[in-house]
């Protein structure tokens, strides 16, 4: 990489010598304008819409336009008046929680490397930082503007990102916003069911640019100068349902399917109510599962009913032997 500016961090009275390089690059596949029928490069002339004649850089200048034909010619000696802070200071204002700051602010990244005998102080920021879990408000002037900043850690180094400013932020001007339409409770568990079927950790490597990796299969066909085969689609697009909930009922589904996950209840569509019913089941389970079974008074109380159980049919017998007893000792009266 290389440094595409120098300068120092202001963290107090410590001054931190750094070299800032671009922490991104885009992967764009670039075109030329060219002549379609010789493939000669299309170029363009500066010329003045005055005089009509060709312009150099050094004859440029910047114009503001007022309006009604007017312009205002601005110079470089007009922009060096300007109460711009140094073009080689990184100003700390305040530390702040990373999560006070909103992503939609966050511009351009930059790395920052210690310079010279900045080593030092510069680790002592780096880790001050991730104790703390703040991240350093900043001001710093680059290409000609003072911009808003953040520094923060990203494994092991300070990193730059440039933000906008809050006025440059657009508000959400649209008529939906005041419109008084209700989410019914039974579609806000299905979206939050369906958002749970395909939850998951974020890991950027598992993301590809699949038009890039076409665009430039089709650019090295035609260098080769061999036929272009069109891979096949694997799955055909979602057609339109019918309602919502059919919609939400049946991406639960699919997210699953993709999982590789049985569908729940078998063939029956799941519903937030029967997948509460089911969690509470499976927790009573565990519960009487862990609880220490009581055997031994079980076992007392059946052999009691065992004992009640025989004890009453020989009661009886003995009843009946003492009758038939007695009727044999009674004697006969005489005729």
């Amino acid at each position: 990489m290389r440094a595409i500016w120098k300068g120092a961090v202001s963290f107090g009275l410590v001054s931190i010598a750094v070299k800032l390089y671009s922490a991104t690059e885009e992967k764009d596949i670039r075109f030329h304008q060219v002549h379609r029928a010789d493939g000669g490069r299309i170029r363009y002339k500066r010329t003045c819409q005055v005089c009509g004649e060709e312009v150099s850089y050094d004859d440029i200048a910047k114009g503001y336009d007022i309006g009604g034909g007017e312009m205002v010619i601005l110079t470089d000696e007009d922009f060096s008046d300007l109460p711009l802070s140094t073009s080689h200071a990184i100003d700390v204002l305040e530390f702040v929680p990373a999560e006070q700051v909103d992503p939609i602010l966050y511009n351009k990244a930059y790395f920052l490397e210690p310079e010279g005998t900045a080593t030092k102080p510069y680790l002592l920021l780096r880790d001050a930082l991730t104790d703390s879990e703040r991240v350093a408000i900043v001001k710093v002037a680059l290409r000609q503007r003072e911009q808003l900043a953040t520094l923060r850690v990203r494994e092991g180094v300070l990193l730059l990102n440039t933000m906008l400013w809050p006025d440059e932020i657009r508000k959400p001007d649209f008529g939906f916003l005041d419109e008084d339409l209700k989410i019914r409770p039974p579609e806000l568990a299905m979206a939050t069911s369906l958002i749970d079927s395909m939850a998951g950790d974020f890991h950027p490597d598992e993301f590809t640019d699949d038009y890039r990796a076409a665009l430039q299969e089709v650019i090295d066909a035609k260098v080769e100068g061999r036929e272009v085969v069109q891979p096949e689609e694997v799955e055909e697009a979602p057609a339109a349902a019918v309602d919502l909930m059919a919609a939400l009922k049946a991406s639960v589904e699919r997210a699953r399917a993709a999982r590789g996950e049985a569908p729940a209840g078998g063939s029956a569509e799941p519903t937030p109510i029967s997948s509460a019913r089911s969690a509470q089941k499976k927790a009573a389970e565990k519960k009487a599962a862990k609880a220490p079974a009581k055997k031994a008074p079980a076992k007392k109380t059946a052999e009691k009913k065992t004992t009640a159980k025989k004890a009453q049919p020989a009661k009886k017998t003995a009843e009946k032997k003492a009758t038939k007893t007695a009727k044999k000792a009674t004697p006969r009266k005489s005729a």
